[in-house]
């Protein structure tokens, strides 16, 4: 039997959306770090585009949003598990790091690897912010006292950038839990 195959449409990436308590929040934190504008504010629904052009992110309320747990070896039966994260390229890690705190966002204690680092959104989210050329010798901790003294040198150059956070924002969601081993992030 000969079955007949329809041409394949053309699919093309429009953008990846994102869960969160309130969508707008969410979206500004992603605007900030970025710098790419809405394309469309609905009630619930933000989507952000590149200055440049290509595929997008979009921001969606959920109101039962669970934060993921990372890394998994901290999980427990019936947590929310990490489904995706957002890598972005940077061509400095350290000051990637600072901006993105300054901005909102929360180191992860445990980092997997040397060229990578991972960082939790406002919300709980993991992404990661990487470096191409692979950084030689052991992780580097980072010291809350180093993000808090990173996040204050941005602030201080830049007026529009957000108050100081703390740093910790899943501690103070009640989802910080001690890093486990073993557990890495793909970049």
């Amino acid at each position: 039997m000969t079955t007949s195959r329809l041409p394949r449409p053309t699919l093309t990436l429009s953008s990846t959306v994102i869960e969160a308590p309130d969508a707008a929040e969410l979206a500004d934190f992603y605007r900030r770090l970025l710098g790419w504008e809405p394309v469309q504010e609905e009630p619930d629904w933000v989507k952000l585009l590149p200055p440049g052009g290509g595929p997008g992110l979009s921001f969606q309320t959920s109101k039962p949003y669970v934060p993921p747990v990372w890394p998994a070896s901290l999980t427990s039966e019936g947590d929310q598990l990490m489904m995706l994260h957002l890598d972005f390229e940077v061509t400095d890690l350290e000051a990637g790091v600072a901006h993105a705190v300054a901005e909102g966002a929360t180191p992860a204690e445990f980092q997997p690897q040397h060229d990578v680092r991972v960082l939790f959104d406002p919300v709980g989210h993991p992404f990661c912010l990487f470096v191409r050329d692979q950084v030689l010798g052991e992780t580097p901790a980072i010291s809350p006292e180093w993000v808090a003294e990173q996040a204050r040198d941005i602030r201080t150059q830049d007026p529009r950038a957000s108050e100081a956070v703390t740093p910790d924002r899943r501690e103070a969601a009640g989802t910080a839990e001690e890093p486990g081993s073993g557990d890495a992030v793909p970049a």
